[in-house]
């Protein structure tokens, strides 16, 4: 189950995901926003966060115009690793060196065909392991000692 999540500088493309996730019949859950209308990033982070967070869903995307808002604001809760993704190979290996559980995608500089090749690359990698499982858990101490 992917969460999804975008304010209005993300919606089109959310919207577009979904028909593509549709087409490979996997399951999404969709925390808004439902419009064009201008809204707040934190809104939909923090949604998407939660659900990945609570194992709700097993990860997510989150889509606003440049993707760093979503970043700052998904990374505040503990236990997820979002990371901004630019094309397929920062896709790729935010799942391979990071253990990416939510993506973050530029709305504003993607279109669907580029949205589609980093998701499927995302979703296909696989966790390295080794020197990158070590970071993993000095990430876990930094959370560990700072998210109290």
């Amino acid at each position: 189950m992917i969460a999804l999540g975008a304010d209005h500088g993300g919606f089109k493309l959310k919207e577009e995901i979904k028909k593509y996730l549709e087409e490979l019949n996997i399951e999404y859950k969709d925390f808004g926003t439902y419009s064009e209308e201008r809204t707040d990033h934190p809104i939909y982070a923090k949604r998407v966060a939660e659900a990945v967070q609570s194992k709700e869903c097993e990860r997510g995307i989150l889509i606003c115009t440049t993707a760093s808002g979503m970043v700052i604001d998904a990374n505040k809760f503990k236990g997820i690793r979002c990371a901004p993704c630019f094309d397929e190979n920062t896709a790729k290996q935010a799942k391979e060196h990071l253990d990416a559980n939510i993506i973050a995608l530029p709305g504003s500089y993607l279109n669907i065909s580029k949205a589609v090749q980093m998701i499927r690359a995302w979703i296909g990698a696989e966790f390295l392991q080794g020197r990158y499982l070590e970071r993993l858990q000095m990430i876990e101490k930094i959370e560990e000692e700072n998210m109290k």
